[in-house]
């Protein structure tokens, strides 16, 4: 049988709406929440362990999860005053997991494909913008995604609610600029800054059929002195109209997609 919470006051319930607010409560606690059954799905799928599972019964029924969630979950019923209390989204589907935190240090990342491009952002500061980066890494298959100088940590749940589960499906890491470009010259990978200045060259014009890393900057920003320097090559966007800057993640899209056009036509 499983366990039942109808109080919104109960300890539980109210340390999983502090991960929910608090970056600190994920950090010390090491664990992070997810809402809804298709990023579940994608989280299990990803190997993230899960801890808790939450339900609202009127809602949601957990069996449709399958065995391998209810082996290695609790899993709770609550009633909708509490469930309310912890739903994200204004859509809810009645369930929501508590997930262990991976390490997303440089040293957690491994062997990577023989050929990788790497996505790397720079001090990203709109979750919803991380969110889209992360679906277009995904979209794209990239070996990595990182962000450099992170402002958030990659478990905020608007984060995860913005990659629709891609933050499950993509491998992350987060580091320094410092730690980040350190270990992207160790590797031996091509870097490729999106900046721009007088010298910077069209993205198109530049060879991706390497093991690269393209980096991207803040919109308001753009990146910051150590990557230009350290940069293989920097690259624009050519612009054809009165602005001079896109959305970091349509920016991003546009170059991964260049890369892989590249590998294609190889």
């Amino acid at each position: 049988m499983n366990k039942i919470i109808s109080s919104t006051t109960n300890p539980l319930i109210k340390s999983i709406a502090l991960l929910l607010e608090k970056p600190r409560a994920r950090k010390e606690s090491g664990l992070f929440v997810v809402e809804g059954r298709r990023e579940i799905e994608m989280a299990l799928k990803g190997g993230y362990r899960i801890k808790s599972l939450l339900f609202e019964p009127e809602i949601f029924d957990p069996a449709i999860l399958g065995d391998v969630l209810t082996a290695g979950a609790e899993c709770i019923e609550v009633t909708g005053q509490v469930y309310q209390k912890l739903a994200y989204r204004e859509s809810t589907e009645g369930v929501i997991g508590v997930f262990e935190i991976r390490d997303t240090s440089l040293k957690s990342v491994g062997t990577l494909s023989e050929n990788p491009v790497i996505f790397v952002t720079e001090a990203p500061e709109k979750p919803g913008n991380i969110g889209a980066m992360l679906r277009t890494a995904d979209a794209a298959g990239v070996g990595l995604f990182v962000v450099a100088n992170p402002t958030t940590d990659i478990y905020n749940p608007n984060i995860i609610r913005a990659s629709l589960g891609a933050l499950f499906t993509t491998r992350v890491a987060t580091a320094s600029t410092e730690e980040v470009i350190a270990w992207l010259k160790a590797k031996g990978f091509r870097i490729f800054c999106a900046y721009l200045s007088a010298k910077s060259v069209p993205y198109y014009h530049v060879n991706f059929n390497q093991p690269c890393a393209i980096v991207v900057g803040t919109e308001a920003e753009g990146l910051t002195k150590p990557w230009v320097e350290n940069a293989d090559e920097n690259i624009i966007i050519p612009m054809h109209g009165s602005v001079d800057s896109m959305n970091v993640s349509v920016s991003g899209a546009i170059l991964l997609f260049e890369a892989l056009r590249q590998r294609a036509k190889k």
